[in-house]
């Protein structure tokens, strides 16, 4: 299963590296300064920064895992971008 969410920022890069970063105190990532990969041990998210925002993707094998992982991403990341106004996440399948 699943599920991807575009954020609107100028901060995206600064963000993935921040998040990657922050959880690769805990479990395994990988990142630089345009994709970061975290492997949590509900799902994994991908991140993708670019000119228009962040991407993130997240992958599970059950709907709990996408929700953690929806869930843990998005609190940090507003967390992190607490001078920014973020817009919420509007999670949606990816494209075929």
């Amino acid at each position: 299963m699943k599920i991807a969410t575009t954020i609107a920022t100028p901060h995206a890069s600064r963000y993935l590296q921040q998040l990657c970063k922050h959880f690769g105190h805990k479990i395994e990532t990988r990142y630089d300064a345009q994709s970061g990969t975290c492997r949590f041990p509900h799902s994994t998210v991908e991140l993708n920064a670019h000119d228009g925002g962040l991407d993130i993707s997240v992958t599970a094998a059950d709907e709990d895992g996408l929700s953690s992982g929806c869930r843990v991403v998005w609190s940090h990341l507003a967390r992190f971008a607490f001078r920014e106004d973020l817009p919420e996440p509007h999670w949606t399948p990816p494209a075929a």
